[in-house]
């Protein structure tokens, strides 16, 4: 895979990340491949405070909505990822745009 390819690959899920990393063009996507995996990192880590929120009486129901912010803002960094990769543009991702994983 191309460049592109594998930097639109690697915001398709996370299957379509790990097919990015270990098939794609490493080097030449890597700003993709590694905002895709902040941005799959940071869903996991709201899906269990979204987990651990529903047995928790009163402050559950307040992270729970704290929670479908979040989850709404990770959509739009996600389609804002997906763009930038369709471009073939670096731009990094508000918020999470400045965590770097891959080296």
């Amino acid at each position: 895979m191309d460049k592109k390819v594998t930097g639109i690959v690697s915001y398709i899920t996370w299957i379509g990340l790990l097919i990015a990393f270990l098939a794609g063009d490493k080097e030449g996507a890597k700003f993709h491949l590694n905002q895709s995996l902040v941005l799959w990192l940071a869903e996991i880590i709201v899906g269990v405070i979204a987990s651990v929120a529903q047995f928790i009486p009163v402050i559950g129901w307040i992270l729970s909505l704290v929670v479908g912010v979040l989850q709404i803002g990770w959509i739009v960094l996600w389609v804002m990822g997906l763009i930038s990769a369709f471009k073939e543009e670096e731009k990094p991702l508000p918020i999470i745009g400045g965590i770097q994983i891959l080296k």
